[in-house]
């Protein structure tokens, strides 16, 4: 019996390559202009990309700031029913994906159903197979996230330098962007990152949502599970992992700065 070797040449970065590769009408053709043309336009992995930055980015930015409204009026003390309030909003934390992908689903699929109830029988467009659609279910996954980032950094929030602005004679809105903002800018963004994760990560509400056009790097790896095993996927994953841990390494740079804001100690 032959003994066992080590065996370098079996690791590749071919694999990796292949997620340009895979989709492209020419594939092996110089890489030139034309061939990084044809990668953006037809490469599978290419576009799962494109589609995840794109429902990415709107849904957080619409997720933060709705999140972060929403924190805000939560942490005033005179907020009436403040503990249903927010236990209603962050429930899709807590509600199993599967029944808020079902519930979005039906909704997308006749959004004009609550109002038919009351009476009224407007004009509506199905918002499911939409990319509006896809994003405003992404978003409603990220809203309780941003919400308890923003409250947890409200919680040391002096609410004295607001009565002192307006003391001062500063309005509402210049207290809001020149003083509360910036005390809770790191919550705010540390929030933002959370529903950027999840919405780059979700796979089931795509799912039950989206169209073929919709196709998100999650999706692309659910369909290359199910039609065919290929060491691309693990790429991809090795890939995300990477990602996932920039972004936890900036939640935790943002967590310290906020804690020097606020004068404590980083742990």
């Amino acid at each position: 019996m032959a003994p066992l070797s080590f065996d370098p040449e079996g690791y590749s970065l071919r694999w990796y390559d292949s997620l340009l590769t895979f989709g492209m009408a020419n594939p092996d053709a110089p890489r030139g202009l034309s061939w990084w043309a044809d990668a953006w336009q037809n490469a599978k992995w290419v576009n799962a990309a494109k589609s995840s930055i794109i429902i990415g980015f709107f849904s957080t930015i619409l997720a933060t700031v709705l999140g972060t409204l929403a924190a805000l009026g939560l942490s005033r003390p005179e907020m009436p029913w403040r503990r249903a309030i927010m236990a209603m909003l962050i429930s899709p934390m807590i509600v199993p994906i599967i029944i808020t992908a079902t519930g979005m689903f039906f909704f997308y699929s006749n959004p004009c159903a609550p109002l038919a109830w009351i009476g009224l029988n407007p004009e509506c467009g199905k918002l499911a197979g939409t990319y509006l659609g896809v994003i405003l279910a992404h978003a409603t996954l990220g809203i309780p996230f941003v919400i308890i980032m923003v409250t947890a950094t409200l919680i040391g929030f002096d609410q004295s330098l607001n009565r002192a602005a307006a003391s001062l004679g500063a309005n509402p809105r210049n207290t809001f962007f020149r003083i509360t903002m910036p005390l809770i800018l790191p919550g705010v963004i540390s929030g933002a990152l959370f529903a950027f994760v999840t919405s780059f990560d979700e796979v089931v509400a795509v799912l039950f949502i989206a169209g073929p056009d919709q196709q998100t790097i999650p999706r692309q790896m659910w369909n290359g599970i199910r039609e065919q095993i290929s060491p691309a996927i693990l790429a991809v994953a090795t890939l995300l992992v990477i990602f996932s841990i920039a972004l936890l390494t900036t939640v935790e740079l943002l967590r310290r700065r906020s804690e020097r804001l606020r004068g404590l100690t980083p742990r």
